[in-house]
């Protein structure tokens, strides 16, 4: 048997684990290390939340129309107009002010609940059920049902006013009525949510808690205010959070019971980007209204974990 033929200039000297490693395909490579794990994500998270991001705030900048059409560059222009228009202004109103009489008793509501649920009442899983079934409804089940309630010829509730002598209230045709109506009905249909949350953060404070505050004569009210309502302060911080965030993006409620109206009373932020994308045909503005939406909406989240963390410290 022959020795085998080297060729001069030729590396035989054995090759370490990082250079055999460096000079495998690129598929074997990845296949081998931690970015395999990471890659689908990343693609995933790449395709559907980063690049339709990064995609709609140049549409921002350009004049593009519904059907693709124009895609000039307009700089500025966009978020000029938004500024100084003043049905963005108002729809911008109606999204506080929905905002401000939603997020309240959303909260308020989901902790009386749960503390009613959790100082022992009987028949407790009938409690949570009945708390939380409305919030597994879909959203058009939900219109559909209050559409019905709110009916003002018909309505149940117009009948029961009506049985005691008063008159029928116009509960979505009247301009002062109206988002009071939309912000009831999300009220009875999310504050189930809230309430889960309230009732968990309930069941982990320490019993020895409460002991001691019996042994030292404090009565149910004291117990709360002192044991409580401190042990529940980063549940309510983060109610209010997800809360404020959602009440901001009210949409589909609104769309499906008033279609914003009357006379653009309910017409929220997001609907009016729907309409002016949608309905005007005009892209590039409705993504520059989104994203002044946008801005305004991490200000509020920035500001209120702030306070939050200070109240904290």
């Amino acid at each position: 048997m022959s020795a085998p033929t080297v060729t001069r200039g030729q590396d035989t000297a054995p090759r370490s684990r990082g250079e055999q490693v460096a000079s495998a395909p690129l598929l074997q490579r990845l296949a081998g290390s931690p970015w395999s794990f990471l890659l689908p994500f990343l693609l995933v998270y790449g395709a559907f939340l980063l690049w339709p991001l990064l995609r709609g705030f140049w549409l921002s900048f350009t004049d593009t129309a519904l059907n693709g059409s124009g895609g000039a560059f307009v700089g500025l222009a966009n978020y000029a107009e938004a500024l100084g228009d003043p049905m963005m202004w108002n729809a911008l109103g109606n999204t506080a002010f929905f905002t401000v009489i939603s997020t309240v008793p959303l909260v308020l509501i989901a902790l009386a609940m749960a503390l009613l649920v959790h100082s022992g009442l009987p028949g407790q899983w009938l409690w949570r059920l009945s708390f939380f079934l409305p919030f597994l409804l879909p959203v058009a089940t939900v219109a559909l049902v209050w559409k019905f309630l709110y009916n003002q010829d018909f309505g149940l509730i117009n009948q029961f006013i009506g049985f005691f002598g008063g008159e029928g209230v116009g509960w979505l045709s009247d301009t002062g009525v109206a988002m009071w109506s939309i912000a009831l009905t999300t009220v009875w249909w999310t504050v189930g949510f809230n309430f889960l949350l309230y009732l968990a953060a309930l069941q982990s404070i320490p019993d020895h808690l409460y002991e001691a505050a019996a042994i030292d004569g404090a009565g149910a009210w004291a117990r709360l205010r002192s044991i409580t309502l401190p042990q529940l302060r980063g549940t309510t911080v983060v109610v209010c959070v997800l809360q404020l965030l959602a009440s901001l993006k009210v949409f589909d409620q609104i769309y499906l019971m008033t279609m914003g109206g009357p006379q653009d009373s309910t017409r929220s932020l997001l609907l009016y980007v729907y309409d002016v994308g949608f309905t005007g045909y005009r892209f590039g503005y409705s993504a520059a209204v989104s994203y002044l939406f946008l801005a305004i909406v991490v200000v509020i989240s920035i500001v209120q974990l702030r306070l939050a963390a200070r109240r904290r410290a």
